[in-house]
């Protein structure tokens, strides 16, 4: 009989009135100063096509330093039943790393959301301040600012997740359960997946890997086997909220561009169709039309089949998806749409993705 998955964001939230664990994870979320890191080691492999391949050990000392447990507090919601001042607040742990010299750590939206203060500690016990330049919820990636950057601390070296090949080994660091300085191994189990991004909206291409994966890695780098950052540990799939070898990474070619925007002080636009879609045989069907969309303003409707935009063929929701993502709020894209066993054409101009997914 199948076991029921869900998906669970990876950070560990508490509620620091209590001290007690909420959320995700069934440990205390508060950090365990007395922790040591757990290191998992594999013996040296072999070398392969595109460079030797390191051991564990000699990529979890490659990147060590560059890894940080994030700790974040939010403001207590105010309540007639609660005296002032002892509204106690509430917070949230997760992983991030260091991805330039000017002090800029990449995490994961969730793990900052809605923090008024973050608090970043790297492996040598250093306490650091640092602010939010910026976060997105469409592809749960956020960008801090450390006040400074203790001595010696090396950025991580971002690769390419469109690199990796079914199998490949991977290794993720982080601060599971707050255990700071953990790393485990794993390899690459499938590749272009689809994950739900905290706006309810997708996040395409996410690496799925076995290795183990808790609350706590949220923000954490995964890495190839040249020790380069392929992706952000992100969520996994389980029935118990644990690791069951099922995690997803955001990979770092988005994360990236919305890093690079952020930094930038750009506001992140998303095109905006505004269906529901599932896989259809020739294309990709309308499952639903949001009121007011751009898909409802050019005529789309239920059960239509979408096979080509812009003349290029469409053969899944997926593909559908993408060309949408390629495009810019204001683009104008003809859809090929089956309808009735008839064909016809239709134009939409896309909007600007609203801030929540219906």
């Amino acid at each position: 009989m199948f076991r029921k998955f869900l998906v669970f964001f990876l950070s560990i939230v508490a509620a620091s009135a209590i001290g007690a664990a909420a959320g995700i994870g069934i440990w205390e979320a508060t950090d365990d100063d007395g922790a040591t890191a757990t290191v998992a080691r594999t013996a040296p492999t072999r070398s392969v096509a595109d460079g030797t391949q390191l051991s564990v050990n000699d990529i979890y000392e490659q990147a060590k330093d560059g890894v940080v447990l994030v700790t974040t507090q939010t403001q207590a919601q105010g309540s007639p039943l609660v005296p002032p001042g002892q509204g106690g607040g509430g917070g949230a742990t997760g992983s991030g790393f260091v991805i330039d010299d000017q002090g800029h750590v990449l995490t994961n939206q969730h793990v900052v959301d809605n923090a008024t203060t973050v608090t970043v500690r790297f492996p040598n016990g250093d306490e650091v301040g640092a602010k939010v330049v910026g976060a997105d919820a469409s592809s749960d990636v956020a960008v801090l600012e450390l006040d400074s950057i203790p001595s010696g601390v090396t950025p991580l070296e971002l690769g390419s997740s469109e690199s990796l090949e079914i199998g490949d080994l991977v290794v993720a660091i982080g601060s599971p359960f707050g255990l700071e300085g953990t790393v485990t191994s794993g390899i690459v189990s499938a590749l272009h997946r689809e994950l739900t991004a905290p706006d309810g909206f997708t996040i395409d291409g996410a690496i799925q890997t076995d290795a183990a994966i808790n609350p706590g890695n949220s923000g954490g780098p995964l890495l190839d086997g040249q020790g380069r950052v392929v992706g952000i540990n992100s969520q996994i799939a389980s029935s118990s909220g644990g690791n069951e070898g099922i995690g997803y990474a955001v990979p770092i070619e988005s994360a990236k561009d919305v890093a690079d925007s952020l930094i930038a002080g750009k506001t992140i636009e998303r095109p905006f169709l505004g269906v529901r879609l599932s896989d259809a045989d020739n294309g990709a069907q309308v499952v639903e039309v949001t009121n007011g969309s751009p898909a409802d303003d050019a005529g789309l409707q239920q059960g239509d089949v979408i096979t080509a935009v812009d003349g290029d063929k469409v053969a899944s929701g997926d593909d559908l998806r993408r060309a949408v993502a390629a495009a810019e709020p204001g683009d104008k894209l003809e859809l090929t749409v089956q309808r009735n066993g008839e064909t016809k054409t239709v134009t939409a101009t896309l909007g600007k993705r609203p801030t929540q997914s219906d």
